[in-house]
């Protein structure tokens, strides 16, 4: 779950849970990353708040704003549609007039937190996609699943990730059922560890 301080209180100020699938985004960027072949430098992370699943966009820290929107038009906004929220860190890149022109344009609600910037090396654009796929295919604690089942209502069907032996698929009616039954267990998972981790910082 992302957190919001605010220094005034000097409590923990928790964001309100989503109330659907990719209605409201987080987005930061990971930068230090050494140049590739390729010329990437840095990765645009944009993740679910609901969900927790999420896409590793491969980006360079020199790309202008309207680079930016062109790439989420075409990476997220194509998948997902345009989120009524998104939260940010006070990146000048999301703070630019154009951004804010874009996000009153789009609709979008632009709210703010904390920065963070993790190191790695290497030439790490190869490999990505496969950061990617096992971020989204890993076990969450605030969801109790990983994200592409939260996502989808279904565990990944891949080489690597392979559904369990007899296991039944679902389609059809029983699918949207199963699939509103997994948003009002993320909700309720993601409000128990809410309130765990306000307990914790206050």
């Amino acid at each position: 779950v992302n957190i919001e301080h605010q220094q005034a209180s000097g409590l923990l100020q928790l964001l309100d849970i989503p109330i659907w699938k990719w209605d409201e985004i987080s987005m930061d960027f990971v930068t230090g990353l050494p140049r590739t072949q390729r010329r990437h430098d840095a990765i645009w992370v944009v993740m679910d708040r609901l969900t927790k699943s999420a896409h590793f966009l491969l980006i360079r820290k020199d790309y202008s704003v309207s680079k930016l929107a062109e790439t989420f038009q075409q990476e997220i906004v194509r998948l997902h549609g345009t989120p009524p929220a998104i939260v940010s860190d006070r990146d000048p890149r999301f703070t630019s007039r154009f951004w804010n022109g874009l996000q009153k344009a789009w609709g979008t609600m632009l709210k703010f937190s904390t920065a963070f910037h993790p190191q790695a090396d290497g030439n790490w654009d190869d490999y990505i996609c496969l950061v990617e796929f096992a971020y989204n295919n890993s076990w969450h604690a605030s969801i109790k699943c990983d994200p592409f089942e939260m996502l989808y209502g279904r565990k990944c069907r891949a080489s690597i990730c392979w559904n369990q032996v007899g296991e039944r698929v679902i389609e059809g009616p029983e699918m949207i059922e199963v699939t509103n039954e997994k948003v009002a267990v993320s909700k309720k998972k993601l409000k128990e560890a809410r309130t765990r981790q306000k307990s914790y910082a206050n």
